[in-house]
């Protein structure tokens, strides 16, 4: 059986942590050497949403999703500008709310995405018990081949 890989959509989802940008570079790459498009999704976790003051009233404590969809955008737009404008196809950005896992999985399913590229951010074992990790849920629930990067230690070369 003779396969070959080729990616035309590739997803990079980023909560523009410095982790997150380690894997970058292995997606730009990626992009250029299959002259694929690269998607790069931003999910405002919708969790942020049930933070609430302890008392009787229970009122959020920090912005609103509403606000927090601004500032999102905001961060995209400047990412795209620093990162994004040497592709040879131009990206595709897009923030949404939800739960991050859940939301790459379904934009991966409606853009029929070829592979994620995702950072790992290695978390400890008792942060990984309670917390969980979206690039493992993402690897176990993806419609499509997930490359994970775990930045820490290990530097991308560009040959």
């Amino acid at each position: 059986m003779n396969m070959r890989a080729a990616f035309t959509r590739i997803l990079f989802p980023t909560d523009f942590s410095a982790t997150s940008l380690g894997a970058l570079p292995y997606a730009l790459f990626l992009a250029d050497t299959f002259d694929a498009r690269l998607h790069v999704l931003h999910v405002v976790d919708e969790a942020s949403m049930y933070w609430t003051a302890m008392g009787p009233e229970g009122a959020p404590i920090g912005p609103g999703i509403d606000d927090l969809m601004v500032l999102g955008q905001t961060r995209m737009d400047a990412f795209a500008r620093e990162h994004l404008q040497k592709l040879k196809l131009p990206a595709k950005v897009e923030v949404r709310t939800g739960r991050p896992f859940a939301e790459i999985i379904s934009y991966a399913r409606e853009h029929l995405i070829d592979v994620i590229v995702q950072a790992t951010h290695g978390r400890g074992a008792i942060a990984h018990m309670l917390l969980g990790s979206t690039a493992e849920k993402v690897v176990r629930k993806a419609p499509c081949p997930v490359l994970t990067v775990r930045t820490s230690g290990h530097e991308f070369v560009m040959p």
